[in-house]
């Protein structure tokens, strides 16, 4: 699976905010020199992610790092992650930040598999694909959870994709939707136009004016069935995306009413999952 990678330099950073000038415990312990080995291992089945950032806060802080798994792996509880050896002081330096990045990365690709999993069943060729609502400072991490996941980005910024909200349509009234869609259009012709909408009368009139991908926003699994039904005559059909409460419990539902793309922010609030650690000296 070819999936990003966090930078060194973030990850320093992550070494560097929790321990900016010495590990006080440690050193007024007088273990640093003492050699020591550290593994991980999953508490709990799950969807691993940023294992290998995870080593590599490790390998960073100083120590030697084997990884057993990699993002995108599910494993069952037992199941080991990485081991790693060095002096006390680099792995307890390296440890809660490693530990911590594979316990929240892995709670995001858990949860968007989970949804994945749920829609394809029923729904083999839909895509799943998450918003940019996740936490500010972790779109690289959590675009990586998600890819691990088995999800797509829905769009990674504003700069990437076109998508028209009611937010923008305020600044100009009087403008037909034919008109906005091919204002939108003209300069960026390779370009798909989506369109946000409310109800089933907004839908069916941007469908009219040739939106590429109509956006409902919070319509019940029954909306969407009807929306894909009006909409059905057109040629071309614009794509249906079901957004807005969209999650692993009803995600089956959306597929089954025939949606195209699932969009969702919930992966991005899964439950960190538990990864065991244990430390002892060599």
């Amino acid at each position: 699976m070819n999936l990003p990678t966090l930078p060194d330099s973030l990850l320093d950073q992550f070494l560097a905010d929790d321990a900016p000038f010495l590990d006080l415990t440690t050193h007024f312990l007088g273990l640093g020199g003492k050699t020591g080995r550290m593994s991980f291992a999953a508490r709990e089945a799950m969807v691993l992610a940023c294992a290998e950032e995870a080593a590599r806060i490790v390998e960073r802080a100083g120590a030697t790092v084997i990884l057993h798994a990699a993002s995108g792996a599910a494993l069952e509880p037992g199941s080991p992650i990485l081991t790693a050896t060095g002096s006390a002081a680099t792995l307890l330096r390296a440890w809660k930040i490693a530990q911590n990045l594979i316990e929240v990365a892995s709670g995001i690709a858990t949860a968007t598999r989970s949804i994945v999993s749920a829609a394809r069943a029923v729904s083999p060729q839909i895509a799943i694909t998450c918003t940019r609502k996740n936490a500010p400072g972790t779109k690289l991490l959590s675009l990586k959870a998600i890819l691990a996941g088995g999800a797509m980005p829905h769009r990674l910024g504003l700069s990437e994709t076109i998508l028209i909200f009611a937010e923008h349509r305020a600044f100009l009234s009087g403008m037909s939707e034919k008109e906005m869609i091919a204002l939108a259009r003209r300069d960026a012709a390779e370009k798909k136009i989506v369109v946000e909408v409310g109800s089933l009368a907004e839908a069916l009139a941007w469908g009219d004016a040739g939106a590429d991908v109509i956006q409902a926003e919070k319509f019940p699994p029954q909306e969407i069935a009807a929306l894909v039904a009006a909409l059905e005559p057109r040629i071309p059909r614009p794509l249906i995306a079901a957004a807005g409460g969209v999650n692993a419990g009803n995600a089956a539902q959306y597929a089954a009413a025939g949606a195209d793309i699932l969009v969702t922010s919930a992966p991005y609030w899964g439950k960190p999952l538990d990864v065991a650690v244990r430390v002892e000296a060599a």
